[in-house]
């Protein structure tokens, strides 16, 4: 979730915000230069946009909306017409306003010289242009998490993120194999962008100094997400080959997707209630959300809590000493968080999961 806050510039956030950003930087080394030259020029850039606007882009989002209603739709009453519309509206004008901003940032000659060799110089960029672009959506964003807010129903933010996961998929479909390596940073970072608090943590980091334990445990965090995400999934295939909820089972791609950009957002959230010293982002945010999927898509709480032991052990394997004794108390409380919640949701444990 975004949240309004007084973004205040430190080293630390700096430092935070670069790491954050080069999740989204465009893998170029399987391109020869002139392909790459040719690929992310304006003018290819524009035919790009031009190809995925308007008729295009909103019949893309409407399909994903149907795909997305199809999905949940054995849950009466899922949203009304209105609620619908709006959600498919606020994902068009999303995706217009990132073709827009897509079409204006090529990468730079310097950018383009440099990326065959060791890329810095497009990490640079990608670090300029993702910053610029998560303050170019923020107030579309902020608009939409308004209302889903004032709802007070988390199952539109669930619906919003598979929405944006078909509309990608869909959008996918209509790119060359260049557009596809230039522009897939862009919808990974849409995707992620509405549900995970990766700026926030970023941001998060500004009451603490270059080189603190708590600080230098985030940063050394931060890069690895992806492994971590892939190594715990590949854990839960080994331990649960049958295991099959509404979007079919763990090794079908799609919900390979979403189970790796979960557990990110997972991680997400664990590095904000630890540098914010409070459990209440997880309580507030992600535990209510957590329910709606697993009441929504028919995953079984053992699974959610499995998955949140998994990712703890996987973490925990990945520090030292002295960070695990910082880490293991927000550890503690976000397992039992997810116990206390079974409970709640008055599940009884299934001995055979």
């Amino acid at each position: 979730m975004l949240k309004t806050f007084q973004a205040v510039k430190t080293p630390s956030v700096e430092c935070l915000l670069n790491l954050w950003a080069q999740r989204y930087v465009p893998d170029l080394s399987s391109l020869s230069l002139h392909s790459v030259q040719e690929a992310a020029s304006p003018t290819s850039r524009a035919l790009t946009t031009a190809k995925l606007k308007d008729n295009v882009l909103d019949l893309n989002c409407q399909m994903a909306w149907i795909q997305t209603k199809n999905l949940y739709s054995y849950i009466g009453n899922i949203l009304n017409l209105s609620e619908a519309r709006l959600i498919t509206q606020f994902a068009f004008r999303v995706y217009k306003k990132l073709l827009e901003f897509y079409q204006h940032h090529s990468l730079s000659d310097d950018a383009l010289l440099n990326a065959g060799v060791e890329g810095n110089s497009v990490s640079e960029w990608g670090s300029l242009v993702i910053n610029e672009l998560a303050y170019a959506l923020e107030p579309i964003l902020m608009v939409f998490q308004e209302q889903h807010l004032a709802s007070k129903d988390w199952r539109s933010l669930g619906f919003m993120t598979t929405q944006l996961n078909f509309t990608n998929k869909l959008i996918f479909k209509k790119l060359t194999s260049f557009e596809k390596i230039l522009l897939t940073p862009y919808l990974k970072f849409i995707e992620e962008q509405v549900a995970m608090p990766w700026h926030r943590v970023c941001f998060a980091g500004a009451k603490y100094d270059l080189g603190s334990p708590n600080f230098t445990l985030v940063e050394q965090m931060l890069p690895t997400a992806d492994e971590i995400s892939l190594a715990v999934y590949c854990q839960l295939v080994q331990l649960l080959p049958n295991y099959r909820s509404r979007r079919g089972g763990l090794n079908e791609p799609d919900v390979t997707h979403s189970c790796i950009r979960d557990l990110n957002m997972f991680q997400a959230y664990l590095w904000l209630c630890f540098l914010q010293d409070s459990m209440e982002p997880i309580e507030k945010e992600l535990l209510p959300l957590c329910v709606m999927v697993v009441e929504g898509v028919g995953i079984k709480w053992e699974m959610t809590e499995k998955w949140c032991q998994l990712l703890a052990d996987e973490v925990i394997s990945r520090v030292n000493p002295e960070q695990k004794a910082l880490l293991l108390p927000y550890i503690h409380q976000m397992q039992q968080l997810f116990f206390e919640q079974r409970g709640r949701l008055g599940f009884i444990r299934d001995v055979s999961f």
